[in-house]
């Protein structure tokens, strides 16, 4: 395996409307940068390349036009290219679904094309790495929708003294891949993923109108500080999840950030001493792309702009990039946790992790007990109640290609069929 990054400022001035919260939110200060990082994997057959933008959200039409640009730039497949929004808030708008499209800044979205085209022709002086994996439990979010005994949701930032008695389900995994020089054994990279809405730092007033990547910046800051990798930090199915302190300014995003950067640490130093359990050796790459078509809700049709105008059913895309037995699923919205999960479960990989905003961005998308109970991800979802049913199945038909595809089974029994190891398996170390 060999491997090339790039990271690059993608700020924009000071001045600039920030998207996530009320349209009036002009940006009046900067705590800190927005980026864009990108990874490019190649095990000798095959490439994959991986990016991940500090912004709430992109397109479906730019997402696929500049993806397809990247991949002839590479010579590989468009669905090898995989791009993923933190969703921070305090970013500017990059979305025509937003309420006033007047407010995307289309400057800015014509500057990140050209940054992205420039940094992805740049690529080069790949490096041979050894490739980890590792997966930890971090107690760092919690479930925004509050559930009556009679299955009626309350969306908890507008009613925060209910948070205490909040019990729907978080994911709490921290999914890492560690990319460690070949020759030295010194970490090179390391991505990170983890399921919340980048919120810790919105407080009211200044903190809602500074630019700023909040807690992946500061788990990415803290994790190349202390091991000297890169880092890229990922979001999961965070569409129901928020930071256990969400919204109280600068001190709650450090504090965020530092602990699931610690978690990360943590597990570079489990994974590399542990390498027979999680070390990749000849790990492949590849992806595979699928797509279903939904139906719109029907209050929702004719609601949508530009080239969704008019149309009452639109085509979801799934995207499935494997690098080793790690699993990443683009999928083109804000999935809430739930599915996440299930995709997850569902999985054939040994890990999986959602890519959250990836192949577009189509607001929120639930489980259909969710259109049920209401609240605000119900309330905002565009699709009809199956949606989340067929993305869910579209993914799990996509991980299986791909898996397939870069390892066959051997007889009539596809993978995974685990008929060999023991009731109680606990590996040794080393």
């Amino acid at each position: 395996m060999k491997i090339a990054w790039f990271k690059k400022v993608i700020s924009p001035e000071i001045g600039a409307y920030l998207a996530g919260y009320s349209l009036k939110d002009k940006s009046v200060a900067k705590l800190d940068d927005l980026y864009m990082t990108g990874l490019c994997a190649d095990d000798g057959e095959r490439k994959v390349l991986l990016v991940s933008f500090d912004l709430l959200g992109l397109d479906e039409g730019y997402t696929r036009e500049i993806r397809r640009s990247c991949a002839e730039i590479l010579g590989i497949g468009e669905c090898a290219v995989m791009f993923s929004c933190t969703h921070t808030h305090t970013g500017p708008e990059t979305r025509t679904l937003a309420k006033a499209p007047q407010q995307l800044n289309k400057p800015y979205l014509e500057q990140l094309r050209s940054w992205i085209l420039d940094e992805v022709s740049n690529l080069k002086d790949f490096r041979e790495c050894s490739v980890y994996f590792y997966s930890s439990k971090c107690d760092e979010n919690r479930n925004r929708r509050y559930v009556t005994a009679c299955n009626r949701a309350t969306f908890t930032p507008h009613r925060r003294e209910v948070v205490p008695t909040a019990t729907e389900y978080a994911d709490k995994e921290l999914g890492q891949l560690c990319f460690l020089d070949k020759a030295t054994g010194q970490p090179l990279y390391v991505v990170g993923n983890y399921a919340a809405h980048p919120l810790a730092g919105h407080s009211p007033g200044l903190g809602g109108l500074r630019i700023s990547a909040d807690f992946p910046g500061a788990f990415r800051r803290y994790v190349t500080s202390e091991t000297g990798a890169e880092c890229m930090f990922i979001s999961g199915a965070a569409g129901d999840l928020v930071p256990k302190e969400d919204e109280l300014g600068s001190d709650a995003i450090e504090k965020m950030g530092r602990n699931l950067a610690k978690a990360a640490i943590g597990g570079l130093v489990d994974c590399t001493r542990n390498p027979l359990r999680f070390r990749m050796d000849d790990a492949k790459v590849g992806a595979v792309s699928k797509f279903v078509t939904v139906p719109l809700r029907k209050h929702k049709v004719g609601t949508l702009q530009n080239y969704y105008a008019g149309k009452t059913a639109l085509d979801l895309e799934m995207q499935a990039v494997s690098i080793g037995d790690v699993c990443f699923v683009g999928v083109p919205g804000e999935l809430c946790c739930e599915l996440g999960q299930e995709i997850k479960w569902n999985s054939p990989f040994r890990r999986t992790w959602i890519a959250y905003n990836s192949t577009g961005y189509l607001d929120y998308i639930g489980h259909a007990n969710m259109l049920v109970a209401g609240g605000y991800e119900g309330s905002a979802q565009l699709f009809t109640a199956r949606c989340g049913l067929a993305l869910l199945e579209t993914a799990a038909d996509a991980m299986f290609e791909l898996r397939e595809k870069l390892c066959p089974s051997e007889g009539d029994e596809m993978y995974p069929d685990c008929v060999t190891p023991p009731l109680v398996d606990i590996p040794a170390g080393r």
